[in-house]
């Protein structure tokens, strides 16, 4: 609109000059005078159009943004916190992706995107603190890597599980299709239609992109009341939900063998039939970065936004 009202302007003023000259203008000269006219109104268009369209973002504003939707202020004390780059970045393009790892950091590059929101850690401890690998060579690399191509690492974890709805939990159940079994009440507490362990474990390979996974319990058993637990809350926060729940199932991200796996195999001993599966931490967890890719696309218009699958570190034989 405010490009239309300009040409307007521009022509009026043109033929209020047009007016004011001798009454010898010719024809040829009136056509040649709104050529320039339209011309200068096609130049202007560009950025006009441009500007209109798109807004420059920083990578300070979209964290505000999100942490916005979470809470009306900033948690005190976080781990969601800036591990490269500055607030003040005029964002290019964006990656979401589990974890920030060199790999990663280098499709960025190649992406022409300078903002990754990674859900984990990216300097190999939960709080990302550095102190401790100021003299290893990995280190020193990634945080090369990090400021020759001045990438911003945004870690969106507490956040992200604080979000309404959780942003892991939802991306999980919408790719498994469980959106309608979960409980308003007990978000972690499911009702699916009954399968087999086998079954299951199949759907959840596929569905989730996941080659292996490991199990306790008879693969014949029948599973309908399911307790499902992304990434690590910690094998007592694990086990008080098996105890309470009492689920056919839990399937959980990853746990300390010595805690919940052991608790699973004496409640089998014990009488109780209770299986365990474990997804591992990205094959639970991934699909939080999926959502993020949703939401930036949604909130952020106009930024090119990529997620990338930063894989499992792990090969099985």
């Amino acid at each position: 609109m405010f490009q239309f009202c300009l040409r307007l302007i521009i022509l009026g003023y043109s033929f209020k000059s047009l007016d004011m000259r001798s009454n010898h203008t010719t024809r040829r000269q009136f056509i040649t005078e709104i050529a320039k006219v339209t011309a200068a109104g096609v130049i202007l268009a560009g950025p006009i159009t441009a500007f209109g369209n798109s807004k420059a973002w920083t990578v300070g504003e979209i964290m505000d943004l999100f942490i916005r939707e979470t809470t009306d202020t900033p948690f005190a004390q976080t781990v969601d916190t800036l591990k490269a780059g500055d607030r003040s970045t005029v964002v290019k393009g964006i990656v979401t992706t589990m974890f920030a790892t060199i790999p990663i950091i280098r499709k960025t590059i190649e992406l022409g995107a300078n903002f990754i929101i990674a859900h984990e850690p990216t300097f190999y401890s939960h709080t990302d603190k550095t102190d401790w690998l100021e003299n290893d060579e990995t280190y020193k690399y990634k945080r090369k890597l990090l400021q020759d191509h001045n990438i911003a690492i945004w870690r969106n974890h507490d956040y992200m599980h604080s979000h309404k709805p959780d942003g892991v939990f939802e991306g999980v159940l919408t790719k498994l299709g469980w959106t309608k079994f979960a409980q308003p009440s007990s978000p972690w507490n499911l009702e699916i239609p009954a399968v087999t362990l086998s079954e299951l474990i199949s759907t959840l390979k596929q569905k989730l992109s996941i080659k292996t996974l490991r199990y306790i319990g008879d693969e014949k058993q029948l599973c309908k009341k399911v307790l499902m637990m992304p990434g690590a809350p910690g094998g007592e926060r694990q086990i008080k939900a098996i105890s309470e729940l009492k689920p056919d199932v839990a399937i959980l991200g990853e746990l300390d063998e010595w805690e919940t796996a052991e608790y699973i195999r004496d409640t089998q001993a014990s009488g109780r039939n209770v299986s365990l599966i474990l997804l591992g931490h990205i094959g639970s967890e991934d699909a939080g970065s999926e959502y993020m890719l949703k939401w930036l696309n949604e909130k952020v218009p106009g930024i090119k936004v990529n997620y990338l699958d930063s894989t499992s570190p792990f090969a099985y034989k």
